[in-house]
């Protein structure tokens, strides 16, 4: 503690990342950040957006790249893009941010900060176009744990050639994430077709009866194939999953490793 208290001294530690080491958090304008979530738990923090003021986002997000070296902001809007940008551009000039349009995510990392690599692909499937949200908050996800990621789109099972030409590249990953709207048949599919996890990630496309993805988390959840589901429109969860069964694998764990080495 005494080396740490002589570097915030020093100038060497901020206040904000002293306190992130000593009590794992992080106390900003806008609240506690998690800054201890990655080691305690292997899932990186993330700050949601939604609820939240552009001020109140920015100001978390500039707290989680000074103790943490990273940021990851899930399902922003315009302004809270821009008072991020403009935050760190103030606090922190040196870090990368790069802006996810399509899913809605905010990734800023420090100049410093250096990123996992993982020896494992996570490969995200969408049965549409208008899958690509919640699916690319998962492929990020994944990717900020160090996964590579395979995406194979639009190969709904309205035709179901469309997920056959693709059979190769679904059995060469590790894990899958699988997002459908609708009824939510395409996890169910890959599932009794492949021998990989299968995380299916239901959607809230659709209209009427069921709609708003609660056909596609009832199909999903009835599965007479073998997999996982998340909430509806979780993609930082099935990101996160995917992400942590990827871990396993570079790490030789249960799933995808021999199963001597497992034990």
């Amino acid at each position: 503690m005494r080396e740490l208290l002589d570097a915030v001294a020093a100038g060497e530690v901020s206040p904000a990342d002293a306190e992130a080491q000593l009590a794992g958090y992080a106390t900003g304008e806008a609240g506690r950040f998690d800054a201890a979530r990655e080691t305690r738990r292997g899932v990186p923090e993330a700050i949601l957006g939604d609820g939240k003021t552009p001020e109140e986002t920015a100001s978390l997000a500039a707290t989680a790249v000074e103790t943490t070296g990273r940021a990851i902001v899930t399902r922003t809007n315009r302004d809270q893009r821009r008072a991020i940008r403009q935050r760190l551009a103030d606090e922190h000039p040196a870090a990368e941010v790069t802006v996810h349009e399509r899913s809605d995510v905010v990734v800023a990392h420090a100049a410093d900060f250096d990123p996992p690599e993982l020896a494992a692909t996570v490969g995200v499937v969408t049965a549409g176009t208008s899958d690509a949200i919640p699916a690319g908050e998962a492929a990020v996800l994944a990717e900020e744990m160090g996964a590579t990621v395979e995406r194979i789109e639009d190969v709904g099972v309205a035709a179901l050639t469309r997920i056959v030409d693709q059979l190769d590249r679904l059995r060469d990953a590790d894990v899958l994430v699988v997002a459908a709207g609708r009824e939510g048949a395409l996890p169910t599919v890959v599932a009794g077709l492949v021998d990989t996890p299968v995380i299916g990630l239901p959607v809230s496309t659709g209209y009427g009866y069921g709609g708003e993805g609660e056909a596609a988390l009832s199909g999903m959840l009835q599965s007479c194939s073998v997999l996982s589901v998340v909430n509806i429109d979780a993609g930082f969860v099935a990101g996160a999953q995917a992400g942590l069964i990827a871990r396993a694998v570079d790490s030789g764990g249960a799933v995808g490793g021999d199963e001597t080495d497992a034990r």
